[in-house]
């Protein structure tokens, strides 16, 4: 997922120094002239260290409790406490000064100001809680803790500890985006969530955990209109939905699956309009992949018909095609009841055709890696198809399709199963090469890079040569036999490739999943 375009703070004004030495001609400079300048410029903070900071904060504070106590002595009269505000929206915009020196946060934190920011979200003017955003904004941006990262944490550690998470997410819920400026904060929000994310990773469970923020999401990517916001909203969707199994389930009992689907179903027959929007539909899919991901999640996709409208998107051929393809195969793996939908709502034709190569190929999908994806994505489906429809009417059909047409599927899988053993064997070659150079490699890493060239298609494409066997069709077996005559191979190939498989099958389904997992790839290398 590529990063947006976060807003670049405001280039720092000039420094008060510099005027003066050009006012000077270049020559000594006179403090007196100094002191007049920095007090014209608001006491203009110059060098930004300890001092300069204890002088910001200090400003800032008494600001704050100016602003408070006339508030707090007029609450009905806006005018006696109009100027105290401007006075303290201007000691926010100067605090923007700090993103220039993040060494300077843990002594932020040190002066105990983070409370007295963060409490600033909740102030009852949302004009000064729009200010404090575009600040946590500036102090978090990416760019400006590149390289600071002990600082970076301790910043964040405080934000936290002071109930950042929850105030800034209780104030989106105040901020009205027919205003421009509060649609701007809007946008600020998602971007300093995100940068504490980047910062500190649990950030991504702790914001659910704690606030509404989940819900604040669905509701925004369910509007129909594109905005900038929807983008982000469905970006920020995705981050937190990548790497927690908490946040998945969290969605997915929001009822998360139905709305991603709602929200995708919108581009069944067109295409998006621009590249952000295109960007966004791909962070949608990424959601509904993630959800996915939760067996429970699979049941509700089933219900919501999920399945058949990834079909719908795939006969549409517009640019979501390969998404469909890709939500199938995650909702199909160890997911029988979703094979079963699929082949009993008419899904092997449609991908049948895209496994035959009749790929829909547009502007911008028309790479080689895109198409090689699909292909990748096709097989894992078909072996999910294999594994979860064992037996009566639908497994005929599954098995009728390699019939078909002289048995044109068995040659097209033979086809794919060439390419990917040639280039797992280049790998395999490559990495003996590295070890002659006294490059160290347990088995392992081999496997791994052998797996990242290819060799997880290959085992797949293997255990369908498999399943393929063992329908004992003679129509069948005499094709795979014919073709792999005609490549030198023998069924011994094929067999040494489902025993390394059989032999690294993992546990992470419980020993008793991986006792099966064994002995059905057993089978295969036995009738083979």
């Amino acid at each position: 997922m590529e990063n947006h375009h976060k807003r670049k703070r405001d280039e720092a004004p000039a420094s008060p120094t510099a005027s003066v030495e050009a006012a000077n001609g270049g020559g000594e400079i006179d403090l007196s002239l100094l002191e007049a300048v920095e007090k014209s410029q608001n006491g203009g903070v110059e060098v930004l260290d300890l001092r300069a900071l204890k002088k910001l904060v200090l400003s800032f504070e008494r600001r704050l409790r100016d602003n408070l106590e006339a508030r707090m002595k007029y609450p009905d009269q806006p005018e006696k406490f109009a100027d105290t505000e401007i006075e303290l929206h201007e000691e926010i915009e100067r605090l923007k000064i700090l993103a220039g020196g993040p060494e300077l946060y843990p002594d932020l934190v040190a002066l105990n100001t983070v409370p007295s920011i963060v409490g600033l979200l909740g102030h009852d003017n949302t004009d000064i809680a729009v200010d404090l955003v575009g600040l946590l904004m500036d102090l978090t941006d990416e760019d400006v803790l590149e390289d600071n990262d002990e600082p970076a944490r301790v910043l964040v550690d405080a934000l936290v500890e002071n109930n950042a998470l929850e105030l800034l997410v209780q104030n989106l819920g105040r901020l009205s985006e027919a205003d421009p400026d509060e649609a701007a904060a809007i946008y600020s929000t998602l971007a300093t969530i995100e940068n504490m994310i980047e910062v500190k990773p649990t950030v991504a469970e702790l914001v659910c955990e704690r606030t509404k923020l989940l819900r604040w999401l669905l509701g925004r990517v369910k509007v129909r209109e594109f905005d900038a916001n929807k983008q982000y909203a469905s970006e920020i969707l995705a981050i937190l939905l990548q790497n927690s199994t908490a946040n998945q389930k969290r969605l997915g009992q929001m009822n998360g699956v139905d709305a991603m689907l709602q929200a995708v179903a919108m581009y069944k027959s067109k295409d998006p309009k621009s590249t952000d929007e295109e960007e966004m539909l791909g962070n949608l899919f990424d959601c509904l992949c993630c959800l996915l991901m939760q067996m429970e999640n699979k049941e509700r996709f089933l219900k919501s018909e999920g399945v058949e409208l990834m079909i719908i998107i795939m006969k549409q051929k517009k640019s979501a095609y390969g998404s469909a393809i890709r939500v199938l195969d995650f909702a199909m793996t160890k997911y029988p009841p979703a094979c079963e939908r699929f082949v009993d709502v008419l899904g092997l034709k449609t991908a049948f055709a895209a496994f035959m190569g009749k790929i829909p190929v547009g502007r911008k999908n028309n790479k080689e890696s895109y198409q090689e994806e699909l292909e990748e994505r096709l097989i894992s489906l078909i072996a999910s198809l294999f594994g979860g429809i064992v037996r009566g009417s639908r497994r005929d059909r599954l098995l009728s399709k390699f019939v078909e047409n002289e048995c044109e599927k068995i040659d097209r899988l033979m086809e794919l199963y060439m390419r990917y053993s040639d280039r797992v064997k280049a790998e395999s070659e490559r990495l003996s090469g590295l070890e002659l150079d006294d490059w160290e490699m347990d088995e392992e890493e081999r496997y791994n890079r052998k797996l990242e060239a290819g060799l997880f298609t290959l085992q797949l494409i293997a255990v369908i040569l498999g399943h393929l066997w063992c329908s004992e069709h003679p129509r069948m077996r005499a094709r795979i036999e014919l073709l792999l005559r005609q490549q030198r191979l023998t069924k011994k190939d094929v067999k040494d490739i489902l025993q390394e498989y059989h032999d690294n099958i993992g546990d992470m389904d419980g020993p008793e999943e991986k006792e099966r997992a064994q002995a059905k790839i057993q089978k295969f290398i036995a009738a083979l």
